[in-house]
């Protein structure tokens, strides 16, 4: 039996004609059927990802580099101190309604300390508005933190117009950016390189993360000059909340991170060297009067972040951390940390963020370590605007400028702007907020806050006045307690508050900080050992 097909021979025959007429046509048709409304538009990444190879193929064009200022572009690479200068400027100039430039001193080796102001109201401070900061690259060979920042100031800018969480950021906000503290360091530091000490430290060999005024203990590091600019900075600015970024691990670390060398651990301390060796590394926590708050902040970072609330341990032989938050101090103590110096010395909430188990990856990981950070680097700076801020007036409406507050049973505090403003992050409950600034009597205002948005607390001071045979008396014919002069006028002048409230000062262990010998050398070799590895 002989299969024939549905078209035989003499079919084909007769459809000859009919496919003749139609091979004109045949053109149109391939045409038709190749729409370019099916054709796949390569994305900005794909566009320069193929110029980047047609540059490549092209013999005798320069190596392609990090970004390309004319497309906006900003590639993830690793950027040197002329790339990152020339970005800087670039985007001042591109968004000068969005962003203002400025330096706040000089490395060893003269390259600027550059500081991007990125809000709707960059050349000055805006009533109400409170400021905020990230700080990166404080130890040279931990650059991901300064890359993450450049990445947040392009987002920032190039999000403004379509984002709107982003727009009543920076509408509400002033945020500066440091993307790098220690840029001497990272000229010679070393990409791939996942542990050490080159490029940690300043040309000068000092650790900037251990050069700073301590609560704690005395430290007696000579003061470097990014330091010192960094200080200056945060006294001219009032600072409500700040975020300083490392590498070395995966971890948001809150304050304090030292701890009280006074506290003596039993059946261990026989000499005070080796008392302050064992305290050192004895892993006990040393907590604020804030640590609520603390908590929550370091929460709100991880929480956010791809990886860092599984609190994964980068290495086997390196600790977990639940939530992926620690204490500070439990973590290992050090003395002369910045965060601490921002919150004990103005009020400043910082925590610091390890946000890379190698701190200098190779730059093909940068993307997935934005990828991680992005979400987390914007909520974090939103949480200035949890919990109270007012103004401090007179009774005829002007600001009282520098006046001390702090939150009854938290032995941190802050002073107002020149405008009088203040803010203070809480979470929600019931407080009492001390006022007291010279010449006026103290006062003291109870206030809630909740979870939905900002207690708004305006405090009025009243002079204070002197009656003959009662004392110094308050608005409320109260009299004041402590002590005082005579003013011009016949007010009385309390004597000045101090210029920052702070915990009672434990003292200093003299004999263990200045001992030397063996236990002593131990200590300081197993702190830089410890440092080396974990930031």
């Amino acid at each position: 039996m002989i299969l024939r097909t549905p078209f035989a021979g003499h079919q084909l025959l007769q459809l000859l004609p009919s496919v003749l007429l139609l091979l004109p046509l045949l053109p149109i048709l391939l045409l038709l059927l190749v729409r370019p409304s099916d054709a796949k538009t390569p994305s900005p990444g794909d566009q320069l990802q193929m110029q980047h190879h047609q540059m490549a193929a092209e013999p005798g064009l320069p190596e392609p580099r990090a970004y390309l200022p004319d497309a906006q572009h900003l590639d993830f690479v690793y950027h040197d101190h002329e790339e990152l200068t020339r970005f800087l400027r670039a985007t001042s100039a591109r968004y000068p309604n969005l962003t203002a430039l400025y330096s706040i001193g000089k490395s060893i080796q003269g390259r600027d300390l550059w500081v991007m102001v990125v809000s709707s109201s960059p050349y000055e401070h805006m009533v109400g508005k409170p400021d905020v900061k990230y700080v990166g690259n404080i130890h040279g060979n931990e650059p991901v933190g300064r890359e993450m920042l450049l990445h947040l100031i392009q987002y920032f800018v190039t999000s403004y117009s379509s984002d709107q969480y982003v727009k009543w950021l920076l509408d509400n906000t002033r945020i500066h950016i440091l993307p790098t503290m220690n840029p001497d360091g990272y000229a010679v530091s070393k990409e791939g390189t996942c542990d050490g000490g080159q490029g940690r430290y300043n040309a000068r060999g000092f650790d900037l993360n251990r050069n700073f005024p301590d609560y704690f203990k005395q430290n007696n590091k000579r003061g470097q000059p990014e330091t010192d600019s960094v200080k200056d900075w945060i006294s001219k600015i009032q600072f409500v909340l700040s975020g300083s970024l490392h590498g070395g691990a995966l971890v948001a670390s809150y304050p304090y991170d030292n701890t009280p060398n006074s506290r003596l651990l039993k059946g261990i301390c026989r000499s005070s060297a080796l008392c302050a060796m064992f305290q050192t590394y004895s892993a006990a926590p040393s907590l604020t009067p804030d640590d609520d708050v603390f908590k929550h902040l370091s929460l709100v970072y991880a929480r956010n972040h791809a990886k860092m609330s599984r609190g994964v341990a980068c290495k086997s032989a390196t600790p977990a951390f639940e939530n992926g938050i620690t204490n500070g101090a439990a973590w290992y103590p050090l003395t002369g940390g910045m965060q601490d110096y921002n919150y004990v010395w103005y009020g400043c909430m910082e925590i610091t963020l390890e946000i890379s188990c190698c701190k200098f990856p190779p730059a093909y990981e940068l993307k997935k370590y934005w990828e991680d950070n992005q979400l987390s680097l914007i909520k974090f700076l939103a949480e200035a605007h949890r919990g109270v801020q007012g103004f401090v007036f007179d009774p005829a409406g002007m600001p009282i400028e520098r006046a001390s507050i702090k939150i009854k049973g938290r032995d941190v505090g802050f002073q107002t702007t020149k405008y009088g403003e203040f803010w203070r992050i809480l979470l929600p409950g019931y407080y009492k907020v001390e006022v007291f600034a010279e010449g006026f009597a103290p006062r003291e205002v109870e206030f809630v806050i909740v979870e939905q948005h900002p207690t708004l607390l305006n405090v009025t001071l009243q002079p204070s006045k002197r009656i003959e045979g009662i004392g110094a008396m308050g608005a409320a014919g109260v009299p004041i307690g402590g002590g005082g002069v005579m003013g011009p006028g016949g007010l009385y002048r309390p004597i000045p508050a101090p210029q920052h409230y702070r915990p009672p000062v434990p003292p200093y262990a003299g004999a263990a900080s200045s001992d030397s010998g063996i236990f002593s050398t131990i200590s300081n070799g197993l702190n830089s050992l410890y440092s080396n590895i974990f930031g």
